[in-house]
C-alpha cells in the first residue's frame, strides 16, 4: 500500500469514521500538535537519560497516540489516564525534594538534554492551548482528563529540565 493517498490534496483530511474536515480545523490543530510533542519526545529518548525516565518518555508517548486518537473521534480508553496523572504527580514531588529551591525564573538551557525539556515542556503547553480550544466549555469527562494529563505532563516536563540542567541554571532576575 502506497503511503499517499491523495485524498487530502485539496485542503481536507478524515477523522477516524471517515467524516472530512479542513486540515485547519481546531481539531486537526489539537492532534497535530500531540503529534509534534510526541516527536520531541522521541527525539528525547535519544539523548542520556536514566532508563527509568526513557521508559517514562515512551509511555507517555504511547498516551499522546490515545490523546490523538480521542481527537480524530476514535473510540478509545482515556479514563486510564487518570493514573498517570498521579504517576506524573509522584515523580514530580520526588524530583523536587532533590532540587535546588526555585527562587526566580530560570532561561532554558544549562545542558543540551535540559534545553530539550523545555522545548518539548513549550510544545506541551502549545497543544494543551489547542485542545483546550478544542474542547471548548462543557468537559466530558475524558476532556477534563486528557486536560489535566498535558497541564501536569508540562509541569513534569519543567521538573525533568531542571533535573537534568542541575547545577547549569541561569536564574532571571526581573
Amino acid at each position: 500500500m502506497p503511503i499517499y493517498t491523495r485524498t487530502g490534496d485539496k485542503g481536507t483530511t478524515s477523522l477516524f469514521g471517515g467524516k472530512r474536515i479542513a486540515k485547519y480545523n481546531d481539531r486537526v490543530e489539537a492532534y497535530g500538535s500531540a503529534d509534534e510533542l510526541t516527536s520531541y519526545i522521541g527525539l528525547l529518548t535519544t539523548e542520556k537519560i536514566t532508563p527509568s525516565h526513557k521508559k517514562l518518555l515512551i509511555s507517555i508517548q504511547k498516551d499522546l497516540y490515545k490523546v490523538m486518537g480521542y481527537m480524530a473521534n476514535a473510540k478509545v480508553p482515556i479514563v486510564d489516564l487518570e493514573a498517570q496523572v498521579k504517576s506524573f504527580e509522584r515523580n514530580i514531588d520526588k524530583l523536587y525534594t532533590i532540587l535546588p529551591k526555585l527562587n526566580r525564573f530560570i532561561l532554558p538551557g544549562g545542558t543540551k538534554t535540559s534545553a530539550l525539556f523545555q522545548v518539548v515542556r513549550t510544545v506541551c503547553r502549545r497543544t494543551e492551548r489547542h485542545v483546550t480550544k478544542t474542547f471548548k466549555s462543557s468537559l466530558t469527562k475524558e476532556e477534563s482528563v486528557i486536560l489535566q494529563y498535558l497541564n501536569r505532563l508540562s509541569d513534569l516536563l519543567f521538573v525533568l529540565a531542571r533535573f537534568y540542567g542541575k547545577g547549569k541554571e541561569t536564574e532571571v532576575k526581573l
